[in-house]
């Protein structure tokens, strides 16, 4: 499993904003997303609403999926600029552990 984690800073005011125009461009793409997004498994958006700041994760199940997936999430556009605040960076990892309760 690898992970793309991107991480945001924004108006601490617009993080409800800027949650639901992800969450609207996600479900929206869900079942055809496209292309290079395709293969990723699982989504996750976690937000620091006091600090304006968040992280988005997506994850893949192999390394080259991950790297598709990576080009295809730097060539889109934040849905609305504004309210989602400025992308401060990016990282490619390997998951080495997940576990999960039932």
């Amino acid at each position: 499993m690898y992970a793309r984690i991107a991480s945001f800073e924004g108006d601490p005011v617009r993080v409800d904003e800027a949650v639901e125009a992800v969450k609207g461009q996600v479900e929206a793409n869900w079942s055809s997303p496209p292309e290079g997004l395709d293969r990723a498994k699982e989504m996750w958006m976690l937000v620091d609403r006091e600090g304006g700041k968040g992280v988005g994760i997506t994850l893949y199940e192999t390394e080259e999926d991950m790297r598709r997936g990576d080009e295809a999430l730097n060539a889109m556009s934040p849905p609305v600029a504004d309210a989602t605040g400025r992308r401060t960076g990016v990282a490619l990892y390997e998951v080495a552990l997940r576990k999960q309760r039932d």
